[in-house]
């Protein structure tokens, strides 16, 4: 997942930030608690295909361009 992708990136229902949960191959709305998957590199922000998250679950902080 491209770094400059995921700084732009902001969740579709409230614009907030995301977080990439590197593991489960998604980007995390923790103020909606919703989990936007990214299938094939490509993040997948449909509201519809997004899942509930489980409050509590760690999620892996955005790196800086060039640490990807």
């Amino acid at each position: 997942m491209d770094a400059r992708l995921l700084e732009i990136l902001v969740c579709p229902i409230c614009k907030g930030p995301l977080s990439y949960d590197r593991a489960a191959q998604e980007l995390v709305c923790s103020a909606d608690k919703l989990a936007y998957p990214i299938r094939d590199g490509i993040p997948v922000m449909l509201v519809d295909e997004a899942r509930q998250t489980v409050e509590g679950t760690p999620v892996e902080p955005l790196k800086p361009a060039g640490d990807a």
